[in-house]
This record gives structure tokens, sequence and C-alpha cells, in this order.
């Protein structure tokens, strides 16, 4: 009966987020963790070309890192390769002068480029929670102040898109301000339904999307934000979300590092995205918590 109790009480956890009634009834005793927003357009910790600076600057480093697996692209590329040709013998030379290896390239995971390039790391593991399960930690360096430090991966469903049963029993369900739901669950039908969307939306060797976030072996590293847990009276919101939609002008070749892909293409549209944002500088060993209530006034 226990078993059963605390099973209970696990699913609830992860649902009352999304029971109308219970956020209604717990918005005055939860004062702390809300995030309100006077206005969508002011919903900004940073502007949207930090943003897109930030997530540029990671993903040509996670690029010229896995250059050796990027010849189809660059084949149909001509007029980047060289510029990637030039970025890559940067590189070689400054990790010669900090390594003293003239050897070929040497290829770093994708936790260390992101260390290299932004100069922290992060990891999915035990929240300090006791009740939270899963939580995101940085492991290695430091976050400043409005930091673009992680991403919340998964489908987006515009509204009216089905989604009904993809989020029964599904706690990773993040509505935007304008309604449009991202699931960011990794497993059972939300899986499928990503990889389906992901590859059809494919063209020749460009990947549009990421799917690797649904493995352990993350080709974005900072594809994780769906793991952070909700901050409480004991531990402070840390990071908050950003929402960030991709321009039509994102270097087609660094899309597949994206953590998104639209459940349906017929509407032509900029791709959504969630980033999360540091709050306040974030040290080594730190776990990151945010705000799962927002009320736009």
């Amino acid at each position: 009966v226990a078993a059963m109790l605390r099973g209970l009480r696990r699913r609830w956890d992860g649902y009352k987020y999304r029971f109308v009634p219970w956020v209604a009834l717990n918005l005055r005793r939860k004062r702390r963790t809300l995030r309100y927003v006077p206005e969508s357009s002011q919903d900004k910790i940073i502007s949207d070309e930090d943003v897109f600076e930030t997530l540029l600057k990671i993903f040509k480093a996670l690029f010229i890192n896995d250059f050796s697996r990027q010849a189809q692209i660059l084949a149909l590329l001509p007029e980047i390769k060289s510029k990637y040709l030039e970025l890559l013998t940067v590189e070689q030379k400054r990790s010669k002068v900090n390594s003293c290896n003239h050897q070929s390239q040497h290829v770093f995971s994708p936790e260390e480029v992101l260390f290299n390039t932004l100069g922290f790391s992060i990891t999915r593991d035990r929240s300090s929670l006791l009740s939270a399960g899963t939580g995101v930690f940085v492991t290695k360096g430091f976050v400043p102040k409005g930091m673009v430090v992680a991403m919340y991966p998964g489908t987006v469903y515009r509204k009216h898109e089905p989604i009904f049963f993809q989020s029964l029993g599904n706690p990773f369900i993040f509505r935007c301000i304008d309604g449009v739901l991202i699931d960011g669950n990794d497993k059972g039908l939300s899986r499928s339904v990503y990889r389906s969307c992901s590859r059809r939306d494919q063209l020749g060797p460009f990947h549009m999307s990421d799917e690797s976030w649904l493995t352990a072996a993350l080709q974005n590293p900072l594809a994780v934000g769906q793991y952070v847990n909700n901050c409480s009276h004991e531990k402070a919101a840390n990071v908050c979300y950003q929402e960030f939609d991709v321009p039509g002008y994102f270097p087609v070749e660094l899309k597949q590092y994206l953590p998104n892909i639209v459940y349906s293409h017929e509407i032509e549209s900029h791709p959504r995205c969630v980033v999360l944002v540091t709050l306040r500088d974030i040290k080594q060993g730190e776990e990151l918590f945010s705000n799962y209530y927002t009320v736009v006034s």
C-alpha cells in the first residue's frame, strides 16, 4: 500500500502543474515561485540578439569540433567551406599551443566544447531536492548572470494541434506565453513523435533539428533544460525561461544542433526555442532552479 501511495504521489507531483484548479489554489501560497510578466514583449532577461549570438557561438564550435563528419554538408555549401576551414585552422593552432601536441585535430566531447567555448559545463544528475528525481547541475566552470545556460528541447505544438495523448502522464509540457506548447518528454509517444517530425523535415544531408537529446549521448550539451526543477522556499530560482524564435537567416548547417522541431510543417513560421537564462552568477556544483509558474498581467 505504501509503495502504491508513493507511486500516486510521484504521478501527482508531475501532473499538478498542469491541473488548473490546483494552480489557482496554490498561486497565493507559492508567490515566491511566480514569474510575473507585464507584457509578452517584455519577457526578456537578455536580448534576442544575445541569445542568437550565444547559440551561434556554441553551435559553430560544435560544428568545427565535428568537422570530419560534415563532408556532405560542406560539399553542398562551397561558399562557407572556406570560412570553416579558416576557423578550423585557427582552432588547431590554438590547440597545439595549449597542448604542445602536433598531431591531427583533437576531437573533444560536447561537454568539453561547451566549457572551452562558454566557460562552463552542465549535466543531468540526481537532484538535491529529495522528491525531485533528476536535476541539472553546473559541473565545471562559472556561469555569469545573463548567460544562456540551457535549452528546453522537444516538439513544438501550435494552438489546436493534437497533443492530448502525448500529454497524458507527461510532466514535461512547457507552455509558452502565446499558448505554443513544447513537449520535452524523451520517452514513449513523445519520443516517437519528435523523431518522426525530425526525419520528415530532413533535407538531404541537412538535419533541421537534433535528435540526440533523446539519448544519453548529447550532441548539443545545452539540451537538458526540461530536467531543471522548480524553485522552492529553500531553493530560490537562479534561471528563468526565455522564448526565442529562430530567425530565417540562422545558418542551415547549424540547425542540426537545434533541439526543437515543429509538429506541423504546413504553416511557415520561425521555429520556437526556449532557453534558460541565469538570474545571477552560478558557481560550479550548484543546481539550476527555475520558475514553473508564469503570470501574464
